[in-house]
């Protein structure tokens, strides 16, 4: 249930539209449901603002299309992450209204996208086309959590040229992910760049010292840039999440 159902319920309750003991009923249900394999959390919009993400890896089809199933019961429809091809096509099966990116590895499951609530743009930048599936990822979500969303795709620091031509975009931004394997240069370019919040993503891309990742997310967290904050390595989601939260802050989290 997410905060907006709650208002509804208590605007029509407050209209006399709604008698008390059916709202009663309805704000009664469960927090969260018990399955064999998980316990779904029914109640994480209303503590959040938006619902539990299922993240796909690791989890047979059956299980993400029931626990997703389960979501969508409440009306609050469902975001999966990280799903394998076969996963993706379960969930379509199940759910032909679902819009999935391949690229991304994701499914989001019912219904419209969320009218944007947040304040501004969240802007990916990308370092290179390789880094576009972890991109993808944060770009499915920030719209998944009510957000624009606007996308600088293969502007890494081999061509800063490429960057420093979309000086509009990065002034108007109210937060940015850059996403970035090889020597993960580009978020202290951009953060010395800009006063808005810069979130940064490291990739497992690059060669061999790359090392899966490491080498990138060292190099963002010893950035020179004040301010740049460093999620894990190929953590599009949780980029999300937290430029989420930063556009959302101005809400009142009381209504």
């Amino acid at each position: 249930m997410t905060r907006d159902q709650v208002f509804s319920l208590l605007r029509l309750v407050a209209d006399g539209a709604l008698p008390v003991d059916d709202a009663l009923r309805r704000l009664s249900l469960p927090a969260f449901e018990s399955l064999d394999f998980a316990t779904v959390d029914h109640h994480r919009a209303l503590r959040q603002g938006f619902p539990e993400v299922v993240f796909g890896q690791g989890k047979s089809p059956a299980h993400v299309v029931a626990i997703a199933e389960r979501l969508v019961s409440r009306g609050d429809g469902a975001l999966v992450t990280r799903a394998a091809a076969d996963v993706r096509d379960a969930l379509l099966t199940r759910f032909p209204e679902s819009r999935a990116n391949d690229l991304a590895r994701t499914v989001t499951i019912a219904g419209e996208r969320p009218a944007p609530r947040g304040q501004g743009t969240v802007l990916i930048v990308t370092a290179g086309t390789s880094d576009l599936p972890v991109a993808e990822e944060a770009a499915e979500c920030a719209l998944a959590f009510g957000n624009v969303v606007a996308r600088l795709t293969d502007v890494g620091v081999a061509g800063i040229h490429r960057l420093l031509a979309q000086g509009d975009a990065l002034l108007t931004a109210r937060v940015i992910i850059v996403v970035a394997g090889m020597d993960g240069a580009l978020p202290s370019v951009v953060g010395g760049l800009v006063a808005c919040p810069v979130i940064a993503v490291p990739t497992s891309v690059g060669y061999g010292a790359s090392l899966g990742g490491l080498t990138a997310m060292f190099t963002m967290l010893n950035s020179c840039a004040s301010g740049v904050t460093v999620v894990n390595i190929d953590n599009g989601f949780g980029a999300a999440a937290a430029a989420s939260r930063i556009t959302h802050a101005w809400e009142d989290r009381g209504s």
